[in-house]
């Protein structure tokens, strides 16, 4: 029986379902898998991407913990791919490397006054607000009305953090720091912007009932974005989940507003054109007022409306990071690839042993869920390439640990997260919240290697 030594570069859901997958399918090669995470902790976007009121979606660690403590798979944190191991390191130890870094930078949002002090991505503050150890800990909460550009569910995230009331979210695992600044947060009106309508929405019905959900804190729908075409009503009576989200908004244009203390506005047919500036930053953004075409999509009025805001959040979507050596689309912020199969920069020759998975691979769509499927096609490609995978010259599994030790990269290994996770637990327990989270990366080094 032949052996396959496989890299995967990125411990979110992409490359544990990846290398899950492959420890299931019948094989006719003894496999070992190296997972690699250039944080001290694994699980990506689901420890660092999901808002901390979202125990639900955080329940998938659950199974994610289940396949890196099924004993077959080595964890190594904190080392970057780039810096502590290049991509000969990883021809010299291993067959064949998937990356599965994801995608965690902002797709921009390209209007004048965007770049204004004020605006900010909505990538960027969910880091903050999840206790990212490499962004900053402060995060400048002045602003009384903010708008929020996206009708995603990051959108959603953002305006619900947002406009909740920071006691609110003190049983969960929100970090010190991120608690103390909401709590001092003077705003009173969180505007969420659509370029479309009701009907086109890209959020989930679950996020959407938990934003009405919140506590002292009005919806505020307008009746012009409900006179709906017939394209509208045609995705409401064929789609359950449009019919879900119809219904819940329906709900909240009935309620009585004007007791709370926070205001959260859902504006549709919105585009928005220009961030507009007062002496360097933000104070008010300027759209256009769209119709329905007829067809589905929108179509402007040539109707200009100013909204006066004092911050802005781009919610429009995530963008993948180039890595070294790998090549890269700069247009749609993934690795050039055929099934997985990573391409060349000319985009049709195959890199024998080089593969993709999950967002870098796909662009940032789908939810957590869709994720599993992806990595199905990457690992039947991968075994099909048996014959063009690397030749290793350094194969056996000690050869990497000397090579991390000799460079004096402080990795982490699935022990330490295990000592981590009880330790964010046992911080969290004596004050009745879920943990709290260790945020500076060389407290969570230390934490891990018992240091």
């Amino acid at each position: 029986m032949s052996k396959l030594r496989l890299a995967i570069v990125g411990a979110g859901p992409a490359g544990i379902y990846a290398a899950d997958i492959l420890l299931k399918a019948e094989k006719h090669f003894d496999v070992s898998i190296d997972l690699f995470e250039q944080l001290p902790a694994p699980y990506g976007l689901v420890r660092y991407g999901v808002a901390p009121d979202h125990p639900r979606i955080k329940g998938i660690i659950t199974a994610l913990r289940d396949v890196l403590d099924s004993g077959q798979i080595r964890f190594f944190g904190n080392v970057l791919y780039g810096r502590d191991i290049t991509l000969d390191d990883l021809k010299t130890h291993y067959n064949a490397v998937i990356f599965s870094t994801g995608a965690i930078r902002d797709a921009a949002l390209d209007i004048p006054g965007i770049h204004l002090d004020g605006s900010y991505g909505a990538a960027d503050f969910v880091s903050w607000y999840d206790g990212h150890p490499d962004v900053p800990r402060e995060w400048p909460l002045t602003a009384e009305s903010v708008a929020v550009i996206g009708n995603g569910n990051v959108a959603l995230d953002v305006a619900r953090i947002l406009s909740k009331h920071a006691d609110d979210l003190l049983p969960t695992e929100i970090p010190d720091n991120v608690y103390s600044a909401l709590a001092a947060s003077p705003v009173t009106d969180v505007h969420v912007f659509g370029r479309r309508g009701p009907a086109q929405v890209k959020f989930s019905p679950l996020e959407l009932r938990e934003l009405g959900e919140l506590r002292d804190v009005d919806m505020i729908l307008y009746e012009e974005d409900f006179d709906y075409d017939e394209a509208s009503k045609a995705a409401i009576a064929a789609n359950k989940q449009v019919m879900v989200i119809d219904k819940v908004l329906t709900q909240w244009r009935t309620r009585e507003t004007g007791s709370a203390s926070r205001r959260l506005h859902l504006h549709f047919y919105a585009n928005p054109i220009e961030v507009v500036g007062s002496g360097g930053s933000v104070s008010a953004l300027r759209y256009e007022r769209m119709v329905p075409d007829a067809a589905g999509g929108v179509t402007g009025t040539g109707e200009i409306r100013e909204v006066p805001i004092q911050a802005i959040y781009r919610a429009v979507g995530y963008f993948g990071s180039p890595l070294d050596e790998i090549p890269f689309d700069d247009r749609r912020g993934v690795i050039p690839n055929r099934e997985g199969q990573v391409l060349s920069d000319a985009g049709s020759e195959q890199l024998h042993g080089v593969y993709a998975t999950g967002w870098i691979k796909r662009g940032p769509v789908g939810l957590i869920g869709h994720t599993k499927s992806d990595a199905m096609e990457t690992i039947r490609n991968l075994m099909n390439d048996e014959a063009s995978w690397w030749m290793p010259s350094s194969p056996d599994e000690a050869s990497i640990v000397e090579l991390l030790d000799s460079r004096n990269v402080k990795y982490t290994n699935l022990d330490g997260w295990h000592r981590l996770d009880e330790h964010e637990l046992s911080l969290g327990a004596p004050v009745g919240r879920t943990r709290i989270k260790v945020v500076p990366r060389d407290e969570m080094v230390r934490v891990s290697r018992a240091e």
